[in-house]
């Protein structure tokens, strides 16, 4: 079995939008079960999950709904813009 550790560089927005992302479609609805079949698939789905929110600090701010919002604007491709460099963690290029 393979002990290695793979590190996954996301930029803050994107940690806080998949955070999101996952948590409403694991608890919130089953969305998420819906497409998940295979029982290996949730191990570390729960592991990203459970890092994400370990580091985030939004998660518990009462202004979640504005702050999240905001990030997702920020990551949103602007509409003339047909890069994809917004989707990009700065620093991986």
């Amino acid at each position: 079995m393979d002990d290695e550790t793979v590190i996954i560089r996301l930029t803050r927005d994107q940690a806080f939008v998949l955070s999101d992302w996952l948590y409403r479609g694991m608890f919130v609805s089953d969305d998420l079960a819906k497409i998940v079949h295979d029982p290996a698939v949730w191990s570390p789905i729960h592991a990203i999950s459970g890092a994400l929110d370990k580091t985030l600090t939004e998660i518990f701010m009462g202004d979640y709904d504005t702050r999240l919002e905001a990030a997702k604007s920020r990551l949103r491709p602007e509409p003339d813009d047909d890069s994809e460099a917004r989707t990009e963690p700065k620093g991986t290029g």
